[in-house]
């Protein structure tokens, strides 16, 4: 399957590369797009976990690699739950 990592830019300028099983995550982000949090989370969710199902269709377990990526998101987003008006940008993809 083709490996996409996608990065992202957090509210206090920090920024994450992230992991995808597969290129569907550019089906839900679009680079230079800005998001609330939860609208990213909701997005993140759901591309993380078609692509770790597509995974298990392809190979018979689902891509825990995936799952932890989105894990990961969820920690680094519950740092700025404080306020519902932050944003996160996508700032590229690689494969």
């Amino acid at each position: 399957m083709p490996v996409m990592h996608f990065q992202v830019r957090w509210p206090d300028e920090s920024e994450l590369n992230c992991y995808s099983p597969s290129l569907v995550i550019k089906d839900f982000l679009q680079v230079g797009e800005t998001y609330s949090i939860p609208k990213f989370l909701e997005l993140v969710r759901e591309a993380l976990n078609i692509a770790s199902e597509r995974v298990r269709a392809k190979y018979g377990f689902a891509c825990s690699q995936a799952l932890d990526q989105l894990g990961e998101i969820e920690t680094v987003a519950a740092r700025f739950s404080d306020s519902s008006d932050q944003k996160i940008t996508v700032i590229g993809f690689t494969d």
